[in-house]
């Protein structure tokens, strides 16, 4: 039988300072919150479980002023519950705890509570990126900007060494963001570079398809979430009859009804954010029904400090990705914490570096 124990939690806040203006079809982003969770025992300081919960602006249901009151009242009281000390338990003991209207909470907990077990050294469970130093392939983020922005940011990552490219749309006017990709396709081929793009429901319904067709001749891998998130019977539509595939992201926020919303739209692909859908046995869950429904999905970082992005490496790595993940969000930031990840020749992998103490 697994030991049992009672937890000191602690918290502390940073604000992270973006090195340039990140855009987004929902506005401009400077810095970010995030709330690291520390998890010790009495008896031994000296192990140090960590997580990070990190809800994102206009996106996670958790985003609210009072989200690091909210997290503190949580930690009290789970301060005083009687924790195993065995993975699955820890999971299932989180999930019924914490509601899942508090997704970043979760995999916050989930985190430092598996570091914990794991004896403290940000390892979660048998991983080959942690494990075995094994790379993961990733896309190269294109950020939303003017045209010579954009453009100055392709051909860095493509000098690189990425060979799968994903840029976000919506934000300057669809012609120019046409010809940037374009730019890339009449360089490398399909087989050479992969083309990724991110809507973020910026597209109306009625204009979609059109635009879906236009985008389609440069050989698109897939489009993210061209229509905003909740209008199914429009997404249902576009779904079964793109001439791209369609990866979900926003819709898979928030909802309990998995199957249901799998098997009413029918998407080609699911865009998979563990802060956002609330932590490691969440997003395993949406793994094991889209892959029964022969549903493609990969793993995305949502502008997380490295301590949660880690997480999310080492979940993707536990699944033996084929394709490209989106992780390449650790060079965001002026004070990100100081970590063994590295990102080269579009790949992450996990270095020799030590982890600057969150403390």
């Amino acid at each position: 039988m697994a030991d049992s124990f009672r937890f000191q939690f602690s918290l502390i806040k940073r604000v992270l300072q973006f090195r340039f203006d990140a855009g987004t079809s929902r506005g401009v982003l400077k810095t970010r919150e995030v709330f690291w969770i520390k998890v010790t025992h009495p008896d031994d300081q000296d192990r140090v479980g960590w997580g990070e919960a990190a809800p994102l602006v206009g996106l996670s249901p958790d985003y609210r002023e009072d989200f690091e009151e909210v997290i503190s009242v949580h930690l009290q009281k789970l301060a005083m519950e009687t924790w195993e000390t065995d993975a699955d338990s820890v999971l299932n003991q989180v999930d019924a705890r914490v509601p899942l209207e508090l997704p970043s909470l979760r995999f916050g907990l989930e985190m430092a509570l598996l570091d914990w077990i794991q004896g403290g050294k940000k390892r979660f469970f048998s991983n080959p990126f942690f494990d075995e130093k094994k790379p993961i392939p990733i896309n190269g983020l294109i950020w939303m900007g003017d045209r010579e922005f954009m453009l100055e940011q392709i051909d860095q990552k493509l000098n690189e060494g990425f060979d799968c490219i994903k840029m976000k749309i919506g934000a300057i006017d669809f012609e120019q963001e046409l010809a940037l990709l374009s730019y890339i396709r009449k360089q490398f081929s399909k087989d050479q570079v992969i083309l990724r793009v991110d809507a973020n429901g910026a597209f109306s319904p009625m204009e979609a398809m059109n635009k879906l067709r236009q985008l389609a001749e440069w050989d698109i891998h897939s489009i993210e979430q061209p229509i905003r998130a909740g209008q199914r019977a429009e997404m249902r539509k576009l779904c079964r009859e793109t001439p791209l595939p369609i990866a979900l992201d926003e819709e898979l926020i928030g909802t309990n009804e998995k199957e249901l919303l799998l098997d009413t739209l029918l998407p080609q692909h699911i865009i998979l954010k563990p802060t956002l859908l609330g932590g490691f046995l969440e997003t395993q869950q949406w793994i094991r029904l889209a892959e029964e429904r022969g549903i493609g999905w990969w793993m995305t970082s949502a502008l997380e400090s490295n301590i949660g992005l880690n997480a999310i490496s080492q979940l993707a790595s536990s699944h033996d990705p084929k394709i490209p993940q989106g992780l390449g969000t650790g060079k965001l930031y002026h004070n990100n914490l100081a970590s063994p990840l590295e990102i080269e020749k579009g790949q992450i992998r996990y270095g020799d570096r030590l982890w600057e103490n969150p403390a």
